[in-house]
């Protein structure tokens, strides 16, 4: 199949490629530099190199999946065909799960950041009513529309490659080799490695994109992986050059008195603004960071808010978009009021449920549809069944990794 856009060209490379960067890099930018703070920046390298090949396999494993069915299919499609009904209600529930408790994470940092701009204008606020005010601004430009969310985001995304690149380019220019390698306080690593892995599954979530590609793409599979390769790839290098950016400047103390006070992004954005030379590049980094977690509150919420409306058969009109902004935005809005320091748990929350949805349920449907379409010649990841058990087994660590961690049965890292 040859698809072409409306411009009567095909579907580029890159296109597909960024689409999956994009989706790929958002909240591991604030939440691994500190969860990473542990196990410091080697044994990080590692886990995210692990974390990165597994969540590429799951993709893989979906895309083979979704390449039997005609482009469009959905993910609720492809689980009741291949797994059944049981599989497609566990899947949708942890999807929307996923949506609504990274809305709340992202209330909560972008909070976080509001109230550390506003501190730096003089400007005393609660952290509660900071993150309310974040999340009213960009609801109304949810319930506005599609496009006003396409429009705003457009202009976030310009901004915030501006604001980062001469941002990070002063933090490349002051990284300290001694504190990449020999970072101070006590000399353990590897016990804090088991409880960083949920935060870097979360990093990569973009399996949400897989059937969007398909129907982008059509039935080009070698295109489609060059894309999920190349975006997953370009997150990697993103990811490890923050991590560079920001290890490199802060010692493992001051990552400790980071975590102590909650380890929200304003506060690590605050930290690192203090090895700025300049206001500029301080609010260079803080306008990144607000704008950061802006595109990506929007990005989930528009999900959210279709995803709501389908559901509970809201229609849209003015009345029917006014219900379907209380049920998406209420929950995550009360939750940012009451917890307001909650985005590093909400992160792991997140990565407890995409096990499922985008590391399990993959490779479970790739098994079954090797088993439906045994006669089919088509896309299949090479590997075979050990490579699916791998995936699972991936999965299935970093759940309970998550949940050792939350019954403080794991070490983690407070300095």
């Amino acid at each position: 199949m040859n698809t072409k856009d409306v411009s009567g060209k095909a579907p580029s490379l890159l296109g597909g490629a960024m689409i999956i960067a994009g989706t790929t890099v958002g909240a591991g930018m604030f939440s691994l530099p500190v969860v990473s703070a542990g196990m410091w920046f080697g044994y990080s390298v590692l886990m995210l190199l692990v974390v990165w090949f597994c969540m590429l396999m799951s993709g893989l494993l979906l895309l083979e999946t979704n390449l039997h069915f005609e482009p469009g299919a959905s993910f609720d499609t492809l689980t009741r065909k291949t797994l059944g009904q049981f599989w497609r209600v566990v899947n949708g529930a942890s999807i929307a799960f996923v949506l609504y408790i990274l809305t709340y994470a992202y209330i909560s940092g972008g909070g976080s950041i509001v109230n550390h701009y506003l501190a730096g204008a003089d400007v005393s606020l609660p952290q509660s009513a900071a993150a309310l005010l974040f999340a009213l601004v960009l609801a109304v430009i949810v319930f506005i529309s599609t496009k006003a969310v396409d429009r705003v985001t457009s202009i976030m995304i310009g901004g915030m490659v501006i604001s980062f690149l001469l941002a990070i380019g002063h933090l490349f220019s002051g990284v300290d080799s001694v504190k990449l390698w020999q970072p101070d306080g006590p000399q353990q690593f590897t016990p804090y490695i088991w409880a960083a892995i949920p935060f870097g599954l979360a990093s990569f979530g973009y399996h949400g994109n897989v059937p969007s590609l398909v129907k982008y793409y059509g039935h080009r599979p070698a295109l489609i992986v060059k894309a999920l390769f190349i975006g997953t790839f370009v997150a990697l290098v993103i990811y490890l050059g923050w991590l560079v950016a920001t290890m490199g400047n802060l010692s493992r103390s001051n990552f400790s008195e980071i975590i102590a006070q909650g380890g929200n992004m304003g506060v690590l954005v605050e930290a690192l603004g203090k090895t700025m030379p300049s206001s500029l590049l301080d609010s260079l980094l803080t306008l990144f960071a607000n704008l950061a977690v802006a595109s990506s509150f929007l990005g989930v919420t528009l999900g959210l808010f279709d995803y709501v409306a389908d559901l509970f058969g809201f229609d849209d009109s003015h009345n029917g978009r006014i219900k379907t902004a209380a049920v998406t935005f209420l929950p995550p809005a009360i939750m940012g009021v009451l917890f307001p320091n909650g985005f590093l748990v909400a992160i792991g929350f997140a990565a407890l449920a995409a096990t499922i949805w985008a590391v399990i349920v993959p490779a479970l449907m790739a098994y079954r549809s090797r088993q439906m379409f045994a006669e089919a010649k088509r896309f299949q990841v090479p590997g075979g069944t050990p490579l699916i058990a791998l995936v699972i087994a991936f999965g299935v660590l970093t759940a309970v990794c998550h949940l050792l961690a939350l019954a403080d049965i794991l070490p983690q890292f407070r300095g």
